[in-house]
Parts: structure tokens; sequence; C-alpha cells
């Protein structure tokens, strides 16, 4: 469990780091706070839970992702391929090369300060570039690409890179995750903002039934699921997705998503990327904003 804070710290888009959970009631009455290393496996093989929780409860929540720089991943002797009920990220070998997530978590604090949705694109093709196409990721080539894929506005991206504002954001980030007392990567933090009782903190990667759990003692009630879009909209939603992602998503087995794949493959929907250990599917002709 984890107590409720009000206080904020200033980021450099001049906008509040607030923790409170009480400071802003909002629509949707859950908050989850991911606390995240963008070059981190671990971070990396959250992704297929935490869009299938988007996917049927999403109506429930808003996440916002906090960088935590220089905090160890929980479990450091953990492997790929750890548990059969825990799904991994396919990825190439390559991105265990890289050390430091610093220069990579500034660029991702300077892609958030052209939207929020455009930092969650930029992180999304950032870890596409490391685990999958196996970039250098500290490399200001790679997040130049990396900006124009995610549809950013370059010469803004670039001046913000040259600033110190990405290092105030990071330092933002920093302060909220020594006030909530996270010290694992990954680890998610639940807020009801209707209510003054404490967050309820997980560190680690969990099966996704515990998150739904989770997700229902923050609520206060059983949460009711929404209806999952097609495989094709997930797709076009997602721009990028492993076959294991889609058959976690939609509880059905990998044979069986991987006959509905070939069908839109057959459209010219969606074209392969294999990758050492699976397969991704790229939607084509994406013109989604997220």
């Amino acid at each position: 469990m984890l107590y409720s804070d009000s206080s904020a710290c200033e980021s450099s888009s001049n906008k509040s780091c607030s923790i409170s959970n009480t400071a802003n009631k909002k629509l949707k009455p859950i908050e989850i706070y991911a606390f995240l290393n963008p070059i981190c496996p671990e971070s990396w093989a959250m992704e297929p839970n935490m869009k299938k929780l988007i996917a049927e409860y999403g109506h429930y929540f808003t996440m916002r992702t906090i960088l935590g720089y220089g905090i160890d991943h929980a479990n450091k002797s953990a492997q790929w391929g750890k548990t059969a009920q825990m799904p991994e990220m396919p990825f190439n070998e390559h991105c265990h090369d890289v050390k430091s997530c610093y220069r990579a978590s500034l660029a991702v604090k300077a892609a958030e300060f052209q939207g929020k949705y455009a930092g969650e694109r930029f992180l999304r093709v950032l870890r596409e570039q490391l685990f999958i196409d196996t970039q250098d990721i500290n490399s200001d080539a790679v997040f130049n690409e990396c900006a124009k894929r995610a549809k950013l506005d370059l010469s803004e991206f670039k001046n913000d890179m040259e600033s110190s504002r990405p290092i105030k954001g990071l330092q933002c980030d920093r302060k909220i995750t020594n006030e909530m007392d996270v010290n694992e990567l990954p680890t998610l933090v639940f807020f009801n903002s209707y209510d003054d009782n404490e967050g309820i903190k997980i560190a680690g990667r969990y099966p996704y039934s515990v998150y739904v759990q989770i997700l229902t003692e923050a609520l206060g009630e059983q949460p009711k699921k929404q209806l999952l879009p097609d495989i094709e909209d997930f797709l076009k939603k997602h721009r990028l997705v492993a076959t294991q992602e889609i058959a976690l998503v939609y509880d059905k087995a990998t044979e069986e998503i991987l006959k509905e794949l070939k069908k839109l493959r057959l459209k010219q929907v969606v074209t392969p990327i294999h990758v050492k250990y699976g397969t991704f599917w790229r939607y084509i002709n994406n013109t989604t904003d997220c």
C-alpha cells in the first residue's frame, strides 16, 4: 500500500507534477502511474498485459508513464520466457547490450512536450528500434528517426533535446518516484480519484488476472468489460503488435490468431516482421495518432 501525497514539483512544461489523488477529479475514477525503464526488458514485457487492460477496462482509468531512470528493474535475474502464464515480448538479443537509459529517457521527455500521445508514440517507436531493429538508442540519428516515425515536429524535438527542459522533466519524474517510494521497475500504482484511500502499489510483473484484481480493489467494485475492437482495429491503433499480444488480448490460441492475421495479410492490411524470438505484425498505412 502507498500513502497519498499532495506535494508537487514543477515540470519543464510548466505543469504540476502532483501525485495527489484528490486535487483533480476526473471522469475516469482510476489513475494508474506506470513507472518504467524504456530499455528494460521487464518493462517491455509488460506491454501485452497493459494493452489487454486498456482494451477491456480502459474506460475506468487513465495511465501516466513515469520514467524511473537510475532504478534497477525488478527481479534482476529474470530472463525472457520466465513462465508460460506471463507472455513475453519478442526481441533480438542485441537489446541487452544497452547499459544506460539516461539519454533515451531524456529523448522521451523531449517528445512529451509535444503532448501525452506524442510521448507515448515516441516511446513505442524507441522500443521498437531497440528490441526489434537492434539500433543504438543512444544515437542522435536514431532519436531523430524515432521523432519522424512518431510524427513529431522534428525541429521542436531537436530544440528541446538541446535545452534543459528534458532534464527538468526527468527530475520531476524522479521526485514522484521518490515520493511514491518506488525502488523497482516496472511498478504500477493505482489511485482512485474519488476517495482519500491509499494508492495500491505493485512492483514487478504478474499474470493479467492480478492487475484486474487490483483494479477491482481500487474501484471498490467489480469492473465491467467493454467490447473488444476487431483485430484489424486493434492493429490499426497500436501499429505494431506481437502475435502473443493479440492472443492474450483476445483469449485465443496462437494458431487461431495466426489464421486471422494471415487473412489480413492477404488483404494487404498487415505485414509480418520476424525477430529471433517471435513475430510482430505491422499495420500498413497507419495514419492514426495513437
